[in-house]
């Protein structure tokens, strides 16, 4: 199994590249993104997935090792082969994917060239439960946010502090959370009562 290359680009074209590790090249079908970043002469890493067939010998390769784990589940799905995976991963990031799925929307994987409906409906259904929750992102962020925000200020209400108190420490918390820290509550509690810390002298009702 070729599970990685690690070599300089040969050639690159609209979806392959050609890169050469040890003396030998690989031709590799690759995402348009990962074409156009392919510069000759320049070294190149892909995470690589081989599929074997009685015709042929075929190396796919992606960016990072979310995207070759995808393509490998994506294969999964009945009616869904290389070709047809390669077009979503082409067409959709990895969190898009997850998001579809985790919303049983199936509309994104119908606009992808080569899925018709019977089989983007597939895809939602046979995922469902094989990937990791989607980072909640743009639009979606605020209100995740602000849903996780509401939830530490009503813990630390229960545990004595006043509202007005405890609606300042969240703020202040929110202010050094990192994005995957302020849409976690048990993350953001333990900042913001790491933000009281100085403050359990006094009384937490003043």
């Amino acid at each position: 199994m070729i599970s990685s290359l690690h070599g300089t680009v040969l050639h690159a074209g609209a979806d392959l590249v050609e890169v050469m590790v040890g003396g030998m090249g690989f031709t590799v079908s690759v995402t348009p993104d990962v074409a156009r970043s392919a510069r000759i002469g320049e070294q190149i890493r892909l995470h690589t997935t081989l599929i074997v067939r009685e015709d042929a010998l075929s190396l796919f390769g992606f960016a990072d090792r979310a995207q070759c784990s995808l393509f490998g589940i994506l294969l999964g799905v009945t009616g869904v082969g290389p070709k047809s995976a390669m077009g979503v991963l082409s067409a959709m990031e990895v969190d898009q994917i997850a998001q579809a799925v985790a919303d049983d929307d199936d509309k994104p994987f119908r606009r992808v060239s080569g899925i018709g409906p019977k089989t983007a409906k597939l895809i939602v259904v046979q995922l469902a439960g094989k990937l990791a929750p989607p980072v909640a992102t743009g639009a979606a962020a605020p209100a995740a946010v602000a849903g996780v925000s509401t939830q530490v200020v009503a813990a630390l209400v229960g545990l004595g502090w006043s509202e007005r108190v405890a609606i300042e420490a969240v703020e202040a918390a929110m202010g050094d959370a990192s994005e995957a820290e302020s849409v976690q509550v048990p993350a953001l509690l333990r900042m913001t009562l790491a933000q009281l810390g100085p403050a359990r002298a006094e009384s937490p009702r003043g």
